[in-house]
């Protein structure tokens, strides 16, 4: 009948980087450098600035996932929520502050809204 295999063990590390891969695509220090790049205080982890180059950094990630897996088509709905959070975001930091909007696209090299 069926020779029976040694199916290998999902170690931890191995889970982790699964769902790492699926759930949550930035690895902690990209996410720290992403908060570095936008913060205002030394404790600034959720204003507007930092949430946008958070979701830029995500939108890249998840853009190169996509040009190696053209039919993963729950991760390309993900990624154009993705860009409507952001371009919320985006278009609420320019009505409140036009400075703080322009540094910011300057530095994630995002388009400038007219």
């Amino acid at each position: 009948m069926f020779s029976k295999q040694r199916i290998p063990r999902v170690t931890k590390f191995a889970k982790f980087s699964f769902y790492a891969i699926l759930f949550d695509m930035l690895t902690k220090r990209k996410k720290q450098k992403a908060i570095s790049e936008a913060k205002i205080s030394e404790k600034d982890t959720g204003s507007t600035g930092v949430q946008i180059s958070l979701l830029s950094k995500k939108i890249d990630e998840l853009a190169k996932h996509l040009k190696k897996h053209q039919k993963d088509n729950s991760s390309r709905k993900g990624l154009l929520q993705m860009v409507a959070d952001r371009r919320k975001l985006v278009k609420y930091l320019q009505a409140k502050d036009v400075k703080k909007y322009n540094a910011l696209a300057k530095k994630l090299d995002l388009k400038l809204a007219k």
